[in-house]
């Protein structure tokens, strides 16, 4: 059962969020606000950023991935994939569940 880190600009995250969730592509997500510095095309940039904290399952992970990269507005999005060694069962069932 994979955890997929996204950032994403805030206006952004909230529709990435929910689209997700409603095309069943992830179970839930998690949306933490941070500040995010970076070095983009030789500046050093900071901005306010949503991380997303994405459930899914491992069958779906690559539909999943592709739909954030067409929804996402960044051209090289941040999206990392966390493999859960372990998990409660009842929670990693209900992902199965949720997710198609």
């Amino acid at each position: 059962m994979p955890t997929v880190y996204v950032t994403a600009p805030d206006d952004a995250a909230a529709e990435i969020a929910a689209t997700l969730v409603e095309e069943r592509l992830a179970a839930c997500v998690n949306a933490v606000d941070c500040r995010s510095t970076y070095c983009w095309e030789g500046s050093v940039e900071t901005n306010a950023e949503t991380i997303l904290l994405i459930k899914t399952t491992a069958a779906g992970y690559d539909r999943l991935e592709t739909r954030i990269e067409e929804l996402h507005p960044y051209d090289v999005p941040c999206i990392e994939r966390f493999d859960a060694a372990d998990s409660l069962d009842r929670f990693a069932s209900w992902i199965d569940d949720s997710v198609e």
